[in-house]
């Protein structure tokens, strides 16, 4: 890497973890100079604006989600366990460390950029999306390889499973009570069961 992409990656890194606890709006230029140890010359010689910076970290942290959910997800063969799996990789409290901190970016993203960030609203919706095909991809993997029943609304159960996870996600953190996500989590879990 040149010293350049030494820069922006330092940069990404450092100031990931603010941008996605504090948001877009509530992180300040100090917030990321205290982040990166770097001037505001430096960080806007490496990046246009502020708004490059929650680009390239919205992106940076969906990585990180994406890669431990996928790698978890990939330790099964069949369409019922990898989706059992996308549910599991959220209550185990060995992965949770993983997470970027702040937690999920497409949720911490999508309800913070609707009305004050069009294109990392846009941003947040093209991984909503992403995740929903995962979802629909792996239903219609089950249905073909006969573990799945026929005639399943494929987007509407994508859709459902992905929603109520994100939705468990929000309701744990807001109210603070990790039983909640415990039990949503098990109605996502029937739902895949139900499946079959």
């Amino acid at each position: 890497m040149s010293k350049t992409e030494q820069t922006k990656a330092h940069i990404i890194e450092k100031t990931a973890p603010v941008f996605n606890t504090k948001g877009f709006v509530g992180t300040s230029l100090s917030d990321m100079e205290k982040a990166t140890g770097l001037t505001k010359g430096s960080i806007y010689n490496n990046f246009k604006n502020k708004d490059a910076v929650a680009l390239a970290v919205f992106d940076h942290n969906l990585q990180i989600t994406n890669n431990l959910i996928e790698q978890e997800m990939g330790k099964h063969s069949s369409a019922k366990e990898q989706l059992l799996a996308y549910t599991e990789v959220y209550l185990d409290n060995t992965l949770q460390h993983l997470f970027p901190q702040g937690g999920c970016p497409m949720l911490n993203t999508a309800v913070e950029a609707d009305d004050t960030h069009p294109e990392l609203k846009g941003r947040a919706a093209e991984a909503v999306i992403d995740w929903k095909n995962k979802i629909a991809f792996l239903i219609r993997k089950g249905v073909s390889e006969g573990e799945f029943r026929e005639y399943i609304n494929v987007e509407q159960a994508a859709l459902t499973i992905f929603a109520t996870v994100e939705g468990a996600i929000m309701i744990s953190k807001v109210t603070g009570k990790v039983e909640y996500l415990n039990m949503i989590m098990g109605s996502v879990r029937k739902m895949i069961y139900d499946l079959q």
